[in-house]
């Protein structure tokens, strides 16, 4: 009796270890959603991020898609551009590969 309770406790705990994994794996995608202030610009154009794949840049509609190495694709009528991203609590920054970074703030609500 105590090998299947053991074997069922170990179970248990590989299943929550990958729940746990999943969870943190997702959580910075999916922390983009909400609105962030450009850092730095006296007039700070409002970035939202909607879960649907929408993003609202200022008043320019596009969509937004996450890609491999935290890489995220945003696509409005004027461009289609590339950026790495990082996101700290509410901070995010998203650089093009050899170019200009762009921080945020996350507006709180």
């Amino acid at each position: 009796m105590r090998v299947r309770f053991s074997q069922s406790k170990s179970s248990l705990r590989i299943i929550a270890s990958a729940a746990l994994l999943c969870i943190v794996a997702g959580c910075g995608k999916s922390s983009i959603v909400g609105k962030w202030s450009l850092s730095g610009a006296s007039t700070a154009t409002v970035w939202e991020f909607s879960s649907n794949g929408a993003v609202l840049v200022g008043h320019v509609h596009g969509r937004y898609k996450f890609g491999d190495q935290d890489r995220i694709k945003i696509q409005t009528p004027f461009a289609t551009t590339v950026y790495q991203l990082k996101i700290s609590a509410d901070h995010m920054i998203l650089q093009e590969p050899d170019g200009p970074k762009l921080e945020f703030t996350r507006i709180r609500q």
